[in-house]
Formats: structure tokens, sequence, C-alpha cells
């Protein structure tokens, strides 16, 4: 029998001014229960499906449909690739949002329901006064919120590059976190050919082949699960994989994404992408001269990597700001447009 994941750190008692405070220094994951439980948004959860159902309709304008994702009911709510990865095991499609709550409350007694996913969908756009109803401002630059609405479903481990708060605000949800280096140990899948946008992992949470997939047992030894009820929160770091349980016939998860960074910089995937592209097939001799020049620039860049250099001639090795950025980026389009 494999280690099992332990618990994720957890607050007590923390409200939004005192979440404000630590979040800053914040590197590792923390549940934080309660904290927002005077949403209205969870009262009506916590009356039932159909008014939690009723309150979310008060904010649709209707004006635009969202991306409803649904799979058979013998998929047990994962969303995943189909059984040779040429494809996937769902279908995507644009409906109204009033359309799939009506359809969430008609299965919610069904013992096998299809699975029926909006997965992240903009709260300002979608459900406009949302956010002034249900407040939580965390203090950081450029937050985007989204919302999740759906029923029973498995989101297969993945990361992200923002910092990520969810909170439950409808049903209840198990989260199970790993620490970015176990990457290799949680058997990703493609980089460039994924079922939402993020690589996945490939290992099924639910009856995991450990044949198979050996490595995932040290991944476990790793990991970190809570289960969270309405109202309850969870702070994912930067790039630790998460692996996402809605348990209940209907469940609402409510997301605020922001990077601790100038907006002018760019995602380091595409800087991953590019160095599969140029560095990973090099011989070893070379990849080790690039590793060296990696950490020299990049990794272990400081003051003495151009303070030799006069300021005016420094270019991208001086501090960057939006217009140096710009024409960086500039360079790299026509480099790469050959």
């Amino acid at each position: 029998m494999p280690a099992q994941p332990g618990p994720i750190d957890e607050l007590h008692g923390l409200d939004v001014a005192g979440l404000r405070a630590q979040l800053p220094g914040w590197t590792t994951p923390k549940v934080i229960r309660g904290l927002a439980a005077q949403w209205p948004m969870v009262a009506a959860a916590q009356q039932s499906p159909a008014a939690a159902a009723t309150y979310l309709k008060g904010f649709d304008h209707g004006q635009m449909p969202v991306t409803a994702t649904t799979a058979p009911p013998h998929e047990h709510g994962r969303v995943f690739y189909d059984a040779d990865m040429r494809g996937f095991n769902f279908r995507r499609e644009q409906v109204p949002l009033k359309v799939v709550l009506n359809t969430l409350l008609k299965y919610a007694t069904d013992p096998a329901p299809p699975s029926i996913y909006v997965a992240s969908t903009t709260l300002d756009s979608f459900l406009p006064g949302f956010n002034q109803a249900n407040p939580l401002d965390l203090g950081v630059a450029d937050p985007l919120t989204s919302i999740w609405i759906g029923n029973r479903s498995r989101i297969a481990a993945h990361q992200d590059v923002p910092d990520n708060l969810a909170v439950v605000a409808a049903g209840r949800r198990r989260v199970t976190l790993f620490p970015p280096e176990q990457v290799g140990n949680l058997y990703v899948g493609p980089l460039d050919f994924t079922p939402a946008g993020q690589a996945v992992s490939l290992v099924d949470f639910a009856a995991p082949d450990l044949a198979r997939f050996p490595r995932f047992a040290d991944a476990l030894a790793q990991g970190r699960v809570a289960e969270l009820a309405p109202g309850d929160a969870v702070f994912i770091p930067s790039l630790w994989w998460h692996h996402m349980e809605g348990l209940d016939a209907f469940n609402v998860l409510v997301n605020t994404w922001w990077r601790p960074v100038p907006a002018w910089m760019d995602s380091p995937m595409n800087a991953l992408m590019l160095a599969i592209l140029a560095l990973r097939d090099l011989p070893p001799a070379q990849r080790a001269h690039w590793q060296a020049l990696f950490d020299h620039y990049v990794f272990q860049a400081g003051d003495h990597t151009s303070r030799h250099v006069p300021a005016h001639a420094q270019g991208v090795l001086g501090p960057l700001d939006a217009d140096s950025a710009a024409r960086v980026r500039e360079v790299l389009q026509r480099r790469l447009q050959r």
C-alpha cells in the first residue's frame, strides 16, 4: 500500500484583512477554513442546489453562452483523453448558463448522470455584480476571477503559472497538491495537446496503475490533500500540481488568479517550449554549455552579470521595463519568423 498524501496546512479564523497581510509571504499551500462563509452565494448553496442555481441566475445577463464540457456517465466525471490519446473523452458546446444550471438540477438525484462542467469562466464578463456581492479583496495586482460550475468531476493533476486562491462556493471539493519538483513522478502528458490548455498527469487518481506508473507512489508520499466545504478556500502557489475533485451533484468554485510580477513579463511556459525546440536535442556537451549560460544569465543572475558593462550598453542584461520588453519581443518575433 503506497503512502498517502498528508494534510495541507490549515488556518482557522482568518478574515480577509488578515489574509491580505499574510498572503505575500506564502510559498506553500494553505487551507483557509471559512474564509468566505459570509458570502450570500455560500448561504444560498447551504440551503439547496436549487437556491444556489437561482442565486447565480440573478447575475446572468444571458447575452453570451458559456462553454460547457460534457462526458458520458461511464467516465465517472473524469475529464481526460480518449483511450488512445488521439482525442478526448468529452465534448464542448456553447449553451446559455441558465440551461447548464437547469440541467445540473435535473440530474441532481441521478445516480449515474453525464458529467457537466463549465470550466474557468470570467466572472465579470458572464456574471457581472457577483464579485461585488461576494467580495474577496486580496490586495493583489491585476487579479482575474473566474467561476467553475458542474456536478461530480475529476480534473487531472495540472499546474498553473499564476498563484491561485480557490473558494468553494457550493458543494464539496477534494484537492490534492504536489510540489513542482514532483513533475517526474506524476507522468505528465503532452505539453502541446492537452484537455484544457495545461499539461496533465496521466495517472487516474481514483485507480492508480502503479505497474504502469510506479513512481506515482513517490509523488503520493510528497502530496498534500484536503476536503473543502462551502466557504473554505485553498491557496495554490504557482506551479504546484493540483488534482481537483467535485464531490457533490452541484459544485461551484470561484478562483482568483494573479502573478506578483509586472504585466509585461511573458509566461515562462513560452521559454520552456522554445528551450525544447532549441536545446533539448543538442549533443550532451553542448547542452551542458548552454546550461552554464542559463545559470549565468537567468537562474543565478545578479549584479555580477552585467556590472562590467556600461549601463547605456547593457541591453537585455540591464533592468527590463515594458518598453525594453517590447523591443525584446520584437526581436524574438523576427528571429522566429524564418
